[in-house]
């Protein structure tokens, strides 16, 4: 909840979305590392063996290149961006609905990739993405992306997998016998509104909702009168990884949305727990690392970008996330990714994953319910409104 008033005035001040952006120029050659880097990122995201020593692609990339690097995690999206509008950063670690309102709040600058040779690798898929290129224009390097997960406890569920979201947005009685009724979680964070809507599009199609990120006045209204429905049933709106994981361990939470990066955990540490791809589909998150238009250190920033995209950093990131590399040639020859991992973690259900989008006033059907309506509305959900 605190990460979404926080975030409200800087919704409000940064999306007033333009269509066109003046790109600044990128840097033109790479000089001397500061010394240092800073990043906001994803919890997990940037691993220097401190959880598990056989994940650290942090120590080498400092040994090699001298710059330092610091890490302040982020839980949302709009925390992302709080952070990066007030600045001391270099680098963040985006998600499709964060990157466009840095671009277009001008926080984040252009990429000359030709300084990043390893960015050739990257999966074409990805390599001009709208969610951080505009007019052609690259404000950023792709990272890691995946889906948000169904994930449950086995034993509430007999061992077999829930097939539809319903479990999380209708009170129901799960096959353990008892209600879901305080046992599930919603994400803490206003681009939620979009898993309802997805789930609405195969409940309702009669809303003729397109895209769960684009919605008019009265697919907007479905959207948020599912989500209050489910507030009764809701036990935590989650948005701290580490803090679901211990309410799923002890508290009695049996099914939420979540990310790989809970579910690998879980299951390294032996609990009962798996995840699924329901009927209704899922939302997901394609990341990308952007550049602080202010930034101190932008020649560290860059050898990071550049370090980011070696197949190796590639593969043991996605690995330790249960995430899925940008660069393909990470799918083969690592030992913690395994030549299976990719697959495991979803590489071939791309077109299946609906990525984060900042929604927008103006869209395909016209008129659409722009992003700080949804960060409004959604502390009013959280709220009881």
């Amino acid at each position: 909840m605190k990460y979404l008033l926080k975030s409200c005035t800087a919704a409000l001040a940064t999306l007033s979305f333009v269509t066109q952006v003046v790109a600044a120029e990128p840097l033109k050659e790479l000089g001397k590392g500061e010394g240092a880097v800073s990043i906001v990122a994803w919890a997990g995201y940037i691993e220097r063996g401190e959880s598990d020593k056989n994940y650290d692609w942090v120590t080498g990339f400092e040994k090699e290149t001298g710059c330092k690097v610091s890490v302040k995690t982020a839980a949302t999206s709009d925390e992302m961006v709080s952070l990066m509008n007030e600045g001391g950063f270099d680098l963040v670690t985006a998600s499709g609905d964060a990157s466009l309102r840095l671009i277009a709040g001008k926080r984040v600058q252009p990429i000359n990739t030709d300084l990043i040779p390893s960015f050739k690798n990257v999966d074409p898929r990805l390599q001009n993405a709208p969610w951080y290129t505009v007019s052609g224009v690259r404000y950023g390097v792709p990272y890691l992306w995946g889906p948000n997960v169904l994930m449950y406890n086995t034993d509430a569920f007999k061992g077999e997998a829930p097939k539809s979201w319903k479990v999380v947005f209708e009170e129901e009685t799960l096959p353990d016998g008892k209600s879901n009724k305080g046992r599930v979680q919603a994400y803490d964070g206003p681009i939620y509104i979009a898993d309802a809507a997805l789930y609405l599009m195969s409940q309702k199609p009669e809303l003729n909702i397109k895209s769960p990120y684009e919605l008019n006045e009265e697919q907007y209204k479905a959207a948020l009168d599912l989500l209050r429905g489910q507030r009764k049933l809701v036990s935590r709106y989650w948005h701290d990884a580490m803090i679901q994981i211990d309410d799923f361990k002890n508290e009695g939470v049996v099914a939420s949305g979540s990310w790989p990066f809970q579910v690998n955990l879980m299951q390294a540490d032996k609990q009962k727990i798996a995840s699924t791809f329901p009927k209704e589909g899922v939302t997901g998150w394609a990341d990308t690392t952007m550049l602080h238009t202010e930034s101190k250190n932008p020649n560290c920033a860059y050898m990071w970008m550049e370090h980011s995209l070696k197949a190796k950093t590639q593969g043991d990131a996605a690995a330790w996330f249960g995430a899925v590399p940008s660069v393909p040639s990470a799918c083969k020859g690592n030992a913690l990714m395994t030549d299976t991992g990719c697959a495991t973690n979803g590489y071939d259900n791309f077109d299946k994953i609906k990525f984060w989008r900042t929604p927008t006033a103006k869209c395909e059907q016209g008129e659409c319910v722009p992003y700080h309506r949804w960060v409004s509305d959604y502390i009013g959900v959280i709220g009881g409104r």
